[in-house]
């Protein structure tokens, strides 16, 4: 499966130049936290060995990394063969998501299951559920008492769903989406798995948050979610999260500073772009606007009781509704290998993929024990 050709520089914000972004690369030797600074690339391994060691020391002063030149000169690819390759950019943080934070994930997550994972039957459930709360979900307040009223109004009228209960009651769903490390880049093969006949992307921001709970930046990322084996069983959920590629980052974060700050997520516009092989093309768009939950009541119900000492990343949810036909009448979009998903944002940039079967992607091999020895290898350990 091939990688996305394109140039980097092409999927950058659009004042990449300006903005501070926070990066992984391998230049042969191995992964290597990078900062770019002013269009400058800087080597800040000296520094940290790790990204998720930057983070924590709180030290993004390039002047103390190595200059590795301009961003463009480098020629970044994500090619496994290529002298400089673009990874994800984090490593040893947990990869954390929430689910269901929009209205309209509620109502597509009680669809699967009342369909129970069968995509002809969706369009039916949709219209009689969309009928009965229309948008109620998108009004009430999470965990408040029009929430607990609207809830038990749906149980009185066999409504109810363990979805919506995420989704209107005190607590969000916070679940593990993959393990550290296991994350794909820009431009990688993304998986979905090859038994799965009704999946699609999740265009989602990503926050960066270090070990005490602080928000220190933001990133574009890809929840695939397969609707088959989660609609039939929500404890199916590992299944259909957790799987040989089927999570990407990037293609940097790019970290706060005066010219982008939190309230720039809660206001940021996400677009998606799935252009197919067979000449199909879908388009989507989700508003942080509409989100049911604030980013940072996310982070404190995601950070638990100091859970993450190297910090971990949060998916923050999606509005995108995947419910456009894309064979047969009302069955829905399901992925064929061979889309590229583009999810973008002005501020965060373009992250790319095209879609493998998580058999056919390439095998996640680096793991944390073989991350060590290298940076043993390389003398880092003790930066």
């Amino acid at each position: 499966m091939s990688h996305i050709a394109a140039p980097v520089e092409s999927a950058l914000p659009a004042d990449w130049r300006s903005a501070l972004l926070l990066g992984r690369i391998d230049l042969g030797d191995g992964p290597t936290p990078v900062l770019v600074r002013d269009g400058q690339v800087f080597d800040m391994s000296g520094v940290a060995p790790t990204v998720s060691a930057l983070v924590a020391g709180g030290d993004f002063d390039t002047t103390a990394g190595r200059p590795l030149g301009a961003l463009e000169t480098l020629a970044l690819s994500a090619a496994t063969d290529a002298p400089a390759r673009l990874l994800s950019p984090i490593d040893l943080q947990c990869v954390k998501a929430a689910g269901v934070t929009f209205a309209v994930s509620a109502i597509e997550r009680v669809i699967e299951e009342r369909a129970r994972g069968d995509a002809s039957k969706a369009a039916e459930v949709r219209g009689r559920l969309e009928s009965r709360i229309g948008g109620s979900v998108r009004l009430v307040v999470p965990g408040s008492e029009e929430a607990a009223a609207l809830k038990q109004a749906l149980i009185d009228d066999g409504m109810w769903s363990q979805y919506l209960e995420v989704a209107i009651g005190p607590d969000a769903e916070i679940f593990t989406k993959s393990p550290t490390l296991s994350t794909v880049g820009w431009g990688g093969p993304i998986g979905i798995r090859s038994d799965s006949t009704w999946n699609n992307p999740e265009p989602e921001v990503v926050l960066l948050v270090d070990a005490q709970g602080t928000v220190v930046g933001a990133t574009l990322g890809n929840d695939v979610n397969l609707r088959d084996f989660e609609g039939r069983s929500a404890l199916l959920l590992s299944k259909a999260k957790d799987n040989n590629a089927s999570c990407s980052i990037g293609p940097f974060i790019r970290l706060f500073d005066d010219g982008f700050t939190l309230d720039d997520v809660r206001a940021s516009e996400v677009t998606l772009k799935i252009e197919g092989e067979d000449g199909y093309v879908l388009d989507g768009h989700s508003s942080m606007r509409e989100i049911s939950r604030d980013p940072e009541d996310l982070v404190v119900q995601a950070m638990s009781e100091h859970h993450y000492p190297d910090g971990f990343v949060l998916f923050l949810g999606t509005l995108f509704a995947p419910t456009k036909d894309r064979d047969e009448p009302g069955r829905g979009f399901t992925h064929k290998m061979g889309d590229v998903v583009s999810i973008s944002n002005p501020k965060l940039g373009s992250l790319v993929n095209r879609v493998t079967t998580s058999r056919d992607a390439p095998a996640w091999t680096l793991g944390i024990s073989g991350l060590m020895n290298n940076l043993a290898r390389r003398g880092l350990l003790d930066a």
